[in-house]
């Protein structure tokens, strides 16, 4: 009994640390910093097409890129860039906040936009999607079609020459670069495993383990969404240290996960007019967690139901698994799920961000928690 109250005790006192951390947490992604990071988008495209637009050769490629530019790249909640230039702040010393180096951070905010729309552009494709961020999918648009599979490799293309235009001469250069190019690497890892695992028309539920989730989710979304952000943020404040790196990504990939089953249950749950996108993981035969959790429910009878309905193009059957989600208890599991994992990252916060700042993790977990869109 005591040594339960010894825990108890200290689950309590962790609980309360991190309320008084929460307070006093400083809301870097302010309406300010907003504003200057919305605004910088403008110089980003001038950057990318000025140069070239009217080049005998090009010119009309430069036209078609501005255009893939404006349409793909701004529109979401830019959580992802925003957290570059909150950390860069939080991280940095007086002397390396000059306007130069913010720029810097501003730009390579956006190139983690970018990165984020040419993984968006290419997986609509492949989900046969409709909608993104309220409004239809670029290569929905009249005219575009599979052209938009060579408008995702000019997207990844501008992120490092945004890279060269605005950190070649800094002392972090090769480490943005590396980290860019293993970032993209990991996600696209993650992408094959949901794709392998997922396949249009072949509905294994034997695929489904919570490990293979597990490593989809880590590849496909935690290391782009959260780890890259704040790493991007160290190095140019200086921080490249491996263990300061580790330490990092034990809560990012963690809080990448907590995001991606938000994602998951929004998909189903979640109302379209907020989230901007019709969610299809149903239809398309997606490991999400969602069904992950049914099957370990589910009885003889329902797994039997899920089989014949998960996977198929039909609403009808749709329906039918939404049906069974709802006599599985799949909302009451999730709203569960979703306080136990925002108590852990709490945790994690205390217990690995002591070389770092606490606001940083703190902020971006309370952007996430009982999120809507």
């Amino acid at each position: 009994r005591r040594s339960s109250d010894l825990q108890n005790g200290r689950t309590g006192w962790v609980q309360r640390e991190v309320r008084k951390m929460s307070l006093n947490a400083t809301q870097h992604s302010s309406s300010a910093d907003r504003q200057a990071f919305v605004s910088f988008f403008a110089q980003i495209v001038q950057d990318l097409t000025d140069e070239n637009l009217q080049h005998p050769e090009v010119g009309d490629a430069i036209v078609r890129l501005k255009e893939v530019l404006q349409y793909t790249v701004p529109g979401g909640k830019y959580n992802r860039g925003l957290t570059v230039l909150a950390a860069f702040r939080e991280l940095a010393g007086p002397e390396l906040q000059k306007s130069g180096n913010l720029q810097c951070a501003l730009a390579v905010g956006w190139c983690v936009e970018m990165l984020q729309a040419f993984f968006l552009v290419a997986d609509d494709i492949m989900d046969n999607s409709l909608t993104r961020r309220g409004q239809p999918c670029w290569y929905k648009k009249d005219g575009i079609g599979l052209d938009a599979v060579n408008d995702a490799f000019m997207l990844e293309a501008s992120i490092y020459r945004l890279l060269k235009r605005y950190c070649r001469a800094q002392p972090y250069y090769l480490n943005l670069l590396e980290l860019f190019l293993q970032t993209s690497y990991k996600t696209e890892l993650g992408q094959a495993l949901d794709l392998i695992t997922a396949q249009p028309g072949k509905v294994n539920l034997n695929r489904f383990s919570e490990q293979r989730y597990k490593a989809i989710v880590k590849y496909k979304t935690a290391f782009y969404s959260f780890y890259l952000p704040v790493a991007a943020a160290m190095y140019m404040a200086g921080i490249d240290g491996e263990e300061e790196h580790e330490q990092a990504k034990a809560i990012l990939l963690e809080m990448g996960e907590f995001f991606q089953i938000q994602d998951d249950f929004l998909d189903c749950y979640g109302d379209p007019s907020v989230t901007g996108k019709i969610g299809t993981d149903i239809q398309d035969n997606k490991c999400g967690w969602l069904v992950v959790e049914a099957l370990k429910l589910a009885s003889a009878e329902q797994r039997k139901i899920l089989e014949e309905n998960y996977g198929r193009d039909d609403p009808e059957k749709v329906a039918r698994v939404k049906e069974l989600y709802e006599a599985l208890g799949m909302r009451r599991a999730y709203l569960a799920y979703e306080e136990q994992s925002y108590a852990r990252l709490q945790q994690l916060i205390v217990t690995h961000a002591n070389n770092l700042s606490k606001d940083i993790f703190l902020s971006l977990a309370n952007k996430i928690y009982k999120r809507q869109k």
